[in-house]
Parts: structure tokens; C-alpha cells; sequence
């Protein structure tokens, strides 16, 4: 016993050394040496995440239809910016609507009343997202109308402690998550529209309202994602980006588990842990890691305005999961509760779907890496994901033959979620699959189909 225990620690001294080397790292605030520090291994083998948009414009609830003016105007969550700025025809139709609904008279800030949450079960949400596969939970601690979902000194009272549901919305839902044993994280808006500090002198607000209220986010609720945005107006000397990061990198509680997006300031988004897209829009590389944020919907906050047509099949989601994953990227996919603390039907049955394609196939996307030397394939429906020797070759398309190209003959092929032996046939520079029979009775997943090849390099 006392062999065993001496050997047990000489072997936790190297992983305790490295630990100890990676804390006593001293990080500069220049994006040379942020961007030296290695990033935490567990986000990029988580895959799959939920971001949550709520907040007072849960209560409207409303935006165009289409993104007519190529910026968002079907985003629920800029009500506010749109009916201050109604020069565009598209932005009317907000202010028509705030008129014919709540009266010439209502303001924005007067929804704060109306945002009361009595139905937000946070043990709930975070066994839907469990439930669904989520590896991570983003929520937005502060959009850009500044309306704080925690009791923040820096709010002035614009917080959901003081003013709509008297409830620590942001630290209810964080505790909950990691309970379920999910990583949490908080978008945080840098920017806010109306604020009188920000619009008279922003160096002022950067150092008494946004740096002190972004590090009470972190020391108080400990998140393992910082995801900032509104950055867009200024540099990030401005926003003293680089000063915080290294903070946060050095002095922060999390500072051994924290990443962060690429969202710091104006001029182009390269320095962060990884790279965002939105929509399909903005770039992804394999040479650093990246995330995909999009809706259920075609927008982040809730929309009631918004038809079964604008919302994603359930197909449709597990297939853009395999793609992104497959090119090394991580979904992050939005859902916007209403303002009473539920989350719409549509979205929780999405979820449940992409959960029970995981269950079986999840072997396939989780702590996977792209297969980055593949050649060209002579079936465009198959995407490939790899986990060491063990290659998945999921086919998006039920296929009777696969051929895969560039791989060894394999130790062993199996479609996950079926127990019998896959016939396959080394072919030149590859292999041949045949599939097993499948009926409904016996199909063991809809919407994609995953083959494990072991051996196949």
C-alpha cells in the first residue's frame, strides 16, 4: 500500500509541476503575449453550445421579418436602437409597432416592470440544455441597452435585482449550469447605446463603469467564457482590452480555465482564444479555433413575429453541427426565452432532437479534431471528423456504399448505434463500406449516420 501511494504521487508530480508552471505565467497586456497562452483543452472539445439572448426586449418580443437592411433588423434585441433610429423605412415599422401596441408614449425603459420572470426555473433550463448535448451555456449578462441580469453596482439600478424580477437572473442560471456539470460563460456588451457616461466620455466609462462591472461579472460568478461584443465603435486601447485579458489571465479566479472570443475592439476580430462567425458571416481558420453563432431562428432575442419557416429543422441543425465540427469549429446555437422565464416549445423540441442524435452519435463530435490531410471524397455528403487512429465518416445522406479515400485498412468499422458486424473491402488508397440493412424499426438515428473506422491511420 505504501508502494502504491509513493508511486501514485511520483506520478502526479509532472502533471502538478505543469500545473504550477501554467499558473506562475505572467502574462503581458501586449496581443503577442496574450495570444502565447495555450488555450484551456476543454473548449474546443466541447463541440456544441447554448448562448441565450434575454432581457427587456424579451417583453416586445418583435422585429421585422427579414433582414431587410442587412444589419440585423430582424434581431429582436435591437428594439430599443430601432426605434430611436426610425430614418431608415424598415426601422419604422418598429416605431409603428411600439405605437399600435404600447402607445406613443411608452418607453423603452418602461418594459422593465414587464420583465418579471415568474415561470424561470433555472434547474429546468439547464437540464434542457444538458439534455440537448451542450458542453457550455453563454447568457447574456448585459446586451447593449445596458439592462444588467445581475445585482451590478455599476448598473444605477438598471438590473433585474432592482427593477423587473428582484432576482439574481445571471447568478440563478450559473449556479444551475455548473451543477449540471456545464461550463458557464457571459456575453458581455462593452458598449451601451444610451448610457450618459458612455456618450459624453467613453475613457471615463471604460474605467469606472465597464472594467469594474466586467471584473465583478468574473470574480463573482467565476465563468469559464468572457464573450464581449459592441466593440465595434472603438479600438481595443480604448476599451483597454489588452489590460483586462491580462487580468484576467493572471489574477482572475478563472484564470487557468477562462477563454475568451475575438470581439475586442475595432478594426478587425484576430486576437482572442477563438475566432467568432455569426450567421455564416466573418471567416474561420483551422489555425486557431473558432465558434458559429446563430439563432434557432434568424434572431437572437426572441421574435414572435417570426414564422415556423424562419426557424431551423431539426435536420437542418444536427447537419450544420456536423459541418461546422468537421472544419474544427464549435456551434454555438441561441435560444431566446420570453420574458416569463419560458422557453418557447419550438426551441426545446429542437433541442431534444439534437440531444438524442448526440446520444448515439456523439462519439463523433465530441473531443474530435477535423481531418485536416483528407482528399478529395467522391461523396460530398460525408464529413469527417477523427479522434486519434479512429476516423468518423458521417454520412448526411443514407448511402448503401461509402467510399473513403485516404485511409489504411481499418481495424474495425461500425455505424454507431447498431451492433452488427459492417462488411467493408480495402479499396486502392482506401475503403469501400457497405451498410448494414436498416428499417425504421431498427435505424438508429434520423438526419445523419456515423461510421467509426478504428485503425484508419
Amino acid at each position: 500500500m505504501k508502494r502504491t501511494t509513493v508511486l501514485s504521487r511520483l506520478f502526479l508530480l509532472p502533471a502538478m509541476l505543469m500545473v504550477l508552471t501554467v499558473s506562475s505565467q505572467q502574462y503581458q497586456p501586449t496581443w503577442e503575449s496574450l495570444e502565447s497562452r495555450p488555450i484551456p483543452q476543454w473548449y474546443p472539445n466541447a463541440k456544441f453550445g447554448i448562448f441565450i439572448h434575454w432581457g427587456l426586449y424579451s417583453v416586445p418580443a418583435w422585429a421585422t421579418n427579414s433582414n431587410a437592411d442587412g444589419f440585423g433588423s430582424n434581431y429582436a434585441e435591437w428594439y430599443w436602437q430601432r426605434l430611436i433610429n426610425d430614418k431608415l423605412k424598415i426601422h419604422k415599422e418598429f416605431v409603428d409597432f411600439q405605437n399600435r401596441v404600447y402607445g406613443p408614449n411608452f418607453k423603452y425603459p418602461d418594459f422593465a416592470p414587464m420583465f418579471k420572470a415568474e415561470l424561470f426555473d433555472p434547474s429546468k433550463w439547464a437540464q434542457i440544455f444538458k439534455d440537448a448535448g451542450a458542453k457550455y451555456v453563454v447568457l447574456t449578462s448585459k446586451h447593449h441597452d445596458g439592462f444588467a441580469l445581475w445585482p451590478s453596482r455599476e448598473s444605477w439600478n438598471w438590473n433585474a435585482m432592482d427593477a423587473g424580477p428582484h432576482r439574481d437572473l445571471a447568478g440563478d442560471l450559473s449556479k444551475a449550469v455548473k451543477a449540471a456539470g456545464l461550463h458557464m460563460g457571459f456575453y458581455y456588451s462593452l458598449y451601451e447605446w444610451y448610457n450618459p457616461l458612455y456618450k459624453t466620455d467613453v475613457k471615463k466609462y471604460v474605467a469606472q463603469h465597464m472594467l469594474p462591472q466586467l471584473k465583478d461579472l468574473v470574480t463573482r460568478y467565476q465563468p469559464d467564457i468572457v464573450w464581449p461584443d459592441g466593440e465595434w465603435d472603438h479600438s481595443d486601447t480604448i476599451w483597454r482590452s489588452r489590460e483586462f485579458i491580462a487580468w484576467l489571465y493572471n489574477d482572475s479566479p478563472v484564470k487557468n480555465t477562462v477563454v475568451v472570443n475575438d470581439r475586442w475592439g475595432s478594426g478587425g476580430r484576430k486576437y482572442g482564444s477563438f475566432n467568432t462567425t455569426e450567421y455564416g458571416h466573418g471567416t474561420a481558420s483551422l489555425e486557431k479555433p473558432w465558434e458559429e453563432c446563430r439563432g434557432i431562428g434568424e434572431s437572437f432575442g426572441y421574435n414572435r413575429n417570426e414564422n415556423l419557416e424562419q426557424y431551423q429543422s431539426s435536420k437542418s441543425l444536427v447537419h450544420m453541427l456536423i459541418d461546422i465540427v468537421s472544419r474544427g469549429g464549435n456551434l454555438l446555437l441561441n435560444i431566446g426565452p420570453a420574458a416569463d422565464g419560458t422557453i418557447p416549445v419550438i426551441m426545446q423540441q429542437r433541442l431534444k432532437d439534437m440531444g438524442d442524435w448526440q446520444k448515439v452519435n456523439g462519439d463523433a463530435i465530441y473531443g474530435t479534431t477535423a481531418w485536416r490531410e483528407a482528399p478529395k471524397q467522391p461523396d460530398s455528403t460525408i464529413r469527417f471528423t477523427k479522434k486519434g487512429a479512429t476516423l468518423y465518416a458521417i454520412a448526411t445522406q443514407w448511402r448503401e456504399v461509402l467510399t473513403i479515400k485516404g485511409i489504411r485498412q481499418p481495424a474495425k468499422v461500425q455505424l454507431l448505434g447498431v451492433p452488427d458486424r459492417i462488411s467493408y473491402q480495402s479499396t486502392k488508397g482506401g475503403i469501400r463500406i457497405r451498410a448494414p440493412h436498416i428499417t425504421p424499426a431498427n435505424n438508429p438515428s434520423p438526419y445523419a449516420w456515423v461510421y467509426k473506422i478504428e485503425g484508419a491511420f
